[in-house]
């Protein structure tokens, strides 16, 4: 799952960042909001964590703009700002949650997991084909009886893959969404661990649809 965070707090925000790497998050990290439009027009993401106290335009201005451009992605702000009518404004402007700095990064986490969630129109915290079950919450794989041991990448482009089930997927699209803005990509990184999952998880899940990308049917 690949992140937007908006956050002009250098030490906060390299905490944030490594932190939700350990949840399998990929997140790419502006200070200030002057390149959320072409973010957004270059990449497709999960979600954005956004600051209001920003320089320049502020949280609330930015959250204005998205909803404008038509971009309808989950936003969670998370701010210092915490009375009532902070809130109210920040949700009613279109946000779809709001916590107080400080936080606990495990609360962070399951709030964009549950935001991400409902966005792709699930209510199970699982995600499940046949005998194959996937936990995000505790990053564990299980098939039949037995757990599956997979590096990050391996589990971020499984998760990618069972969360759009159905839906072929190319090879770009992928990289976009295991890949952040500071990692160098081998060319052939996405069809290395397609091989190491299939090894794992059995050669019939994962579809190659030539000269299209992979598919979970």
């Amino acid at each position: 799952m690949r992140l937007l965070l908006i956050e002009d707090d250098e030490i906060l925000g390299d905490g944030i960042v490594a932190g939700l790497k350990e949840f399998s998050y990929i997140t790419d990290w502006l200070r200030d909001g002057r390149q959320m439009e072409s973010a957004i027009a270059s990449t497709e993401y999960d979600a954005i964590i956004l600051d209001l106290g920003l320089p320049g335009e502020s949280g609330l201005t930015l959250l204005v703009k998205l909803r404008k451009m038509g971009k309808n992605l989950p936003v969670l702000i998370l701010t210092a700002r915490d009375t009532i009518d902070d809130k109210v404004k920040g949700l009613d402007l279109g946000a779809d949650d709001y916590m107080i700095k400080p936080f606990d990064l495990d609360e962070l986490a399951a709030r964009l997991r549950a935001l991400i969630r409902r966005d792709h129109g699930r209510t199970s915290p699982l995600l499940k084909h046949n005998d194959l079950e996937m936990n995000p919450a505790e990053h564990s794989v299980v098939k039949g009886n037995t757990t599956i041991e997979l590096s990050a990448k391996e589990f971020s482009l499984l998760q990618l893959l069972m969360e759009n089930s159905g839906k072929a997927l190319s090879k770009r699209k992928i990289e976009d969404n295991i890949y952040a803005w500071s990692e160098e990509i081998e060319s052939n990184a996405i069809e290395v661990h397609i091989h190491n999952i299939r090894k794992k998880i059995g050669p019939d899940i994962i579809k190659t649809i030539r000269d299209v990308g992979y598919i979970i049917k």
